[in-house]
């Protein structure tokens, strides 16, 4: 007499085994959200040790070399770890309080470039027609035409005190939507003719259903790496308008640092601290982005998809 085995089903590993996994192989991604992961505790960590007044001049004693473990000074212990620049203002605070206002600017343009560019790109290529010539004419126009030469003479126009963060933002985001348009575009109009989106309508499903049920899920990759781009677009753009003296000029923004570190001869005048600072976060901040964006477009591309 045989007794029948019951074989257990195999056991299906967690969401965040699969993705620990994942990020195991895509190296560059896991090491690009590494680095914001760090830079997100840092900032967080300096809203409540530091107070961001002292990330404005006068409220500091000025040219101080950082030395958390220098007790000679006034300002000791532990108040400029990272040292003060020519105008009195507190690194460290300004390191914290510029670090999130140069990101908002990048999440700013990006987010409404990204949220533009999938609106166009989806309706000009879904419908076609005149609408999709005259938006695929423009980008194609505008494209080659050098954006850092825009940015530049509309800032210059500007009154410099109505330039604010919300301003530069919006300098940066009036040329970009063109990236995404052109991108999700041509990804539209290849999953259009696809045979899951023919089926979908001839099972009666309307065009709304065939956008956002069908082809917008498949595209959330390239969405994402395309925000990702913008966001990095935007962040440096912000930090060269700054750099060359068109930004909000008061805030401690990272461009608007060394700005001011060069007119002042930082490094001549034995100042290294003043513009080492904000050179290696912007190294960091454009550094993770674009490592993020590798590992993106890597989940996107079928072609280059790692598997186990």
């Amino acid at each position: 007499m045989t007794t029948a085995t019951t074989i257990a089903p195999p056991i299906q590993p967690s969401r965040w085994k699969l993705l620990a996994g994942y990020l195991r192989r895509n190296k560059s991604l896991a090491i690009g959200l590494g680095i914001i992961f760090f830079l997100v505790l840092f900032t967080l960590h300096g809203f409540f040790a530091v107070d961001e007044a002292r990330a404005y001049p006068l409220k500091a004693k000025p040219k101080q070399p950082p030395g958390i473990l220098d007790f000679s000074s006034p300002e000791w212990p532990g108040k400029l770890p990272m040292g003060s620049d020519f105008f009195g203002r507190d690194m460290h605070a300004a390191m914290v309080k510029g670090m999130w206002q140069t990101a908002l600017i990048g999440v700013i343009a990006g987010a409404l470039g990204t949220f533009i560019g999938v609106v166009l790109g989806f309706t000009s290529a879904y419908f076609g027609g005149l609408f999709d010539t005259i938006v695929k004419g423009i980008c194609q126009i505008l494209t080659p035409i050098p954006v850092f030469m825009i940015q530049i003479i509309i800032a210059a126009s500007l009154d410099k005190r109505d330039v604010t963060i919300f301003t530069m933002a919006g300098i940066v985001v009036m040329l970009a939507w063109m990236g995404p348009t052109l991108v999700i575009r041509s990804q539209v109009l290849s999953m259009k003719e696809r045979q899951f989106v023919s089926v979908a309508k001839l099972s009666g499903v309307g065009n709304g259903g065939v956008i956002f049920g069908e082809i917008l899920p498949n595209l959330l990759p390239f969405i994402a790496a395309a925000f990702v781009s913008q966001v990095f677009n935007g962040v440096f753009s912000s930090f060269y308008l700054a750099i060359v003296g068109l930004g909000p000029l008061r805030e401690p923004l990272l461009g608007n640092i060394i700005w001011a570190a060069q007119s002042q001869g930082a490094f001549f005048n034995g100042w290294w601290w003043w513009p080492i600072w904000p050179a290696s976060a912007m190294v960091l901040i454009l550094s993770a982005l674009a490592l993020i964006n590798m590992g993106l477009d890597e989940l996107a591309n079928p072609r280059i998809r790692r598997t186990e």
